[in-house]
């Protein structure tokens, strides 16, 4: 049995999710049934759809939020419980091995072999084909040499480390790197075991098309153009090419 101080709140921020979230709280059964995972929060922020039903049917807990991931996963950290924070995208599913990996990570922390430090999962698509794999390289080496990861990683953190550095912003996008950065390099550990998120909007948007506008919200966001300039900005060039 696992002390309290190795027990992690699961949160996922949710909005119309019924597709995927399935999944992605079947892939954390195991891990409840070590006592890693000591309860899961669904932060949601106006689902619609089924979303809710099937958190509660999970024995989720339900935080009702205004819709933005970054106000979202500030609401469900404010309610978790447990000393370790696993914040999810709700289409994305943690793959075998990652329970071992993320216990020995705690249990070093937790003894004082290494300093308080966040974690991501290596990055992969659920989808065929040669420009899945390039996507995932191309993440493996943006991780591995910038340490910037994105949300659909996961992110794996102390709860004393996330409030010393001040938690989730309230952006309405790029909230997943404002909050690496205020971490900061020598504070984020990239694990082996993978978090395999949907393909989704890149089937939707065309794979090119979404590396592209990614690649163009990181770079504003660097030059220093306000996150929510960035989504205005993103919202309609959508609405008049349709994206």
């Amino acid at each position: 049995m696992r002390n309290t101080f190795s027990m992690i709140s699961a949160v996922i921020p949710t909005l119309d999710a019924e597709r995927h979230l399935g999944r992605t709280l079947a892939a954390l059964i195991p891990a409840a049934v070590d006592g890693l995972v000591r309860e899961v929060i669904i932060a949601d922020g106006g689902s619609r759809d089924a979303t809710l039903s099937i958190a509660d049917h999970a024995g989720a807990e339900i935080v009702k939020s205004e819709p933005g991931r970054g106000a979202q996963m500030r609401a469900g950290a404010a309610r978790a419980r447990f000393p370790w924070l696993l914040f999810l995208h709700s289409d994305t599913v943690l793959e075998h091995g990652w329970i071992e990996e993320v216990g020995e990570l705690i249990d070093e922390v937790a003894d004082g072999r290494r300093e308080p430090t966040a974690a991501v999962f290596r990055f992969a698509l659920d989808d065929r084909g040669l420009a899945p794999r390039v996507i995932e390289r191309g993440v493996a080496l943006r991780t591995r040499l910038l340490k910037l990861p994105y949300g659909d990683q996961g992110l794996l953190v102390p709860r004393a480390l996330y409030d010393e550095v001040g938690g989730f912003s309230d952006l309405p996008l790029m909230e997943d790197v404002d909050l690496v950065r205020r971490l900061g390099r020598r504070r984020i550990e990239a694990l082996e075991s993978r978090a395999r998120t949907s393909a989704d909007r890149y089937r939707r948007d065309g794979y090119a098309r979404r590396v592209v506008r990614n690649l163009a919200c990181l770079t504003m966001y660097f030059v220093g153009v306000p996150p929510k300039r960035i989504s205005k900005l993103y919202d309609k060039r959508r609405a008049t090419v349709g994206a």
